[in-house]
């Protein structure tokens, strides 16, 4: 053997030898999970181990040598280094490979997506999920036109309506399903702990209050002493806001204003505005508000969430768990699913900095179920994280939860302007495309709906032909480095 093979040999083996050590190592925790999901969480810290490592110049000798580089082998990857090695001439004895080939790989996947969504006609493009609102209660051909068109998942937020809403909605969708004979599943979401603004101070009768860059103001508890003539923001969520420390930003309505923290005492903080980026300078009453920087202590589920899980149980066949931060919510989550009747299968929303950095232990807890999925809620996300990350952030949660077979969900603003316009932007198509990544693109609400499903319809199945042959090159990934300092 030449020493350029050799040298390849060495750097493959002692990789090889890091991913079994540190599965090893990882057995109390891979023994209790699910019989089922052993073998994915050996291959998620198979790959979460390589993904520690910055093997840039590793893959480019790979490929100059014409053999894999490991990229798009997330799905089996110590199994994909061992048929390397192999074409490099090293012999493995009678149970050394692993178990986990690219046929395993991919066939969990898609077993795991089909108890999560059910059947569909077409197996070249992901399921699609639809966002029900109040507009749908009531009109049939709607509900029967996005089931022609190819809606197999509809989608409750428990955000927003109430209980006889969701009923109607759940009685619509059942009655156009047997009328067409196409299956939809149901998945409602709890709702959260609910980051809204009120208007405390100045501008509390008219719901809003003018504000500029530079402003100071304050953000205050309820109940805390503030100055009520003054510009003071509360928070719907209480206790909150005395959780801010100096030097964490806030963001408000979907990021258009971000503040920082200057001071906080007594429940009461004051906040210079950094930005405004919209041409009404104002804040309005029940606006989203953001804490990228802040490490929050709130329950993993509301007092709403719980008194809602047993309608759940009864309507739904998935729950989505709605700004998961941590397993230990997770955890909360499925022992109060485990005492019910009917369980509905769990999906993950990762949609703070919390769940991207926790999503390896959120994966290992959700593997104590049979089944479970993952969706990137790229609204609050991309809020949290910056939009300048959400591209890289985005695909790395789909890269990490196929190492696990965990199917994802591809939500938020999926052909946004096409839904709400009826023209499509050329950046959202090509968002779009990125959608065929995953095993489920959800879309919202809106006026051009089913021209939305066609159009989304035709781009998966044009896009989806190519993604698997693009080569990604693998830097160190900080998810698993963190996962490996705890």
């Amino acid at each position: 053997m030449d020493t350029d093979k050799k040298s390849l040999q060495h750097a493959l083996e002692v990789l090889e030898e890091k991913m079994k050590r540190a599965v090893k190592k990882q057995m109390p925790v891979i023994d209790k999970l699910h019989p089922a999901q052993k073998m994915s969480a050996g291959n998620l810290i198979s790959y979460l181990t390589l993904r520690s490592e910055d093997i840039r110049s590793l893959q480019d000798k790979l490929n100059i040598a014409g053999l894999s580089s490991l990229a798009s082998s997330e799905s089996h990857i110590l199994r994909q280094l061992q048929a390397t090695l192999g074409r490099l001439g090293k012999e493995f004895a009678s149970g050394e490979l692993s178990d986990c080939d690219y046929h395993i790989g991919s066939k969990l996947i898609r077993e795991r997506s089909r108890q999560l969504f059910g059947s569909k006609k077409d197996a070249t493009i992901p399921y699609i999920m639809v966002t029900f609102d109040t507009e749908f209660v009531d009109n049939f051909q709607l509900v029967k036109k996005l089931l022609e068109a190819g809606m197999n998942i509809a989608r409750i937020n428990c955000a927003h309506d109430d209980k006889e809403i969701w009923e109607n909605m759940i009685e619509l969708i059942h009655s156009a399903s047997e009328k067409t004979g196409v299956p939809c599943k149901i998945y409602m979401d709890l709702a959260g702990p609910k980051m809204r603004t009120c208007i405390l101070g100045k501008g509390r009768l008219l719901g809003r209050v003018s504000l500029s860059e530079g402003l100071e103001f304050m953000m205050a508890e309820e109940n805390s002493d503030y100055d009520p003539s003054g510009i003071v923001i509360g928070c719907s969520e209480p206790d909150v806001i005395k959780q801010l420390k100096a030097g964490e930003r806030v963001l408000f309505d979907d990021g258009l204003i971000e503040a920082r923290v200057i001071s906080n005492a007594d429940g009461i903080a004051t906040l210079r505005i950094l930005r405004i980026s919209s041409k009404k300078q104002q804040l309005k009453t029940k606006k989203g508000i953001n804490f990228p920087d802040t490490r929050l202590d709130l329950p993993g589920l509301t007092e709403l969430d719980r008194s809602l899980i047993p309608f759940i149980c009864q309507h739904a066949d998935l729950v989505g768990f709605s700004f998961v931060r941590d397993a230990t919510g997770v955890m909360e989550l499925q022992k109060i699913l485990a005492s019910c009747t009917k369980k509905p299968h769990i999906i993950l929303k990762i949609e703070t900095p919390q769940a991207v950095k926790n999503l390896p232990s959120l994966l290992i807890q959700g593997m104590k179920d049979e089944v479970f999925g993952v969706m990137i809620a790229r609204g609050d996300l991309a809020v949290e994280i910056g939009f300048e990350r959400m591209s890289e952030i985005q695909e790395e949660i789909v890269w990490i939860s196929e190492a696990a077979h965990v199917p994802v969900i591809w939500a938020t603003q999926v052909l946004e302007t096409l839904n709400k316009s009826g023209i499509a932007t050329r950046s959202e198509v090509t968002d779009a495309s990125h959608a065929a990544m995953a095993e489920c693109v959800m879309i919202n609400k809106g006026d051009y709906v089913i021209s939305v499903m066609k159009t989304l319809r035709d781009i998966l199945q044009r896009s989806g032909t190519h993604h698997i042959k693009k080569r990604y090159t693998f830097r160190p990934m900080q998810i698993a480095i963190d996962y490996f300092l705890e």
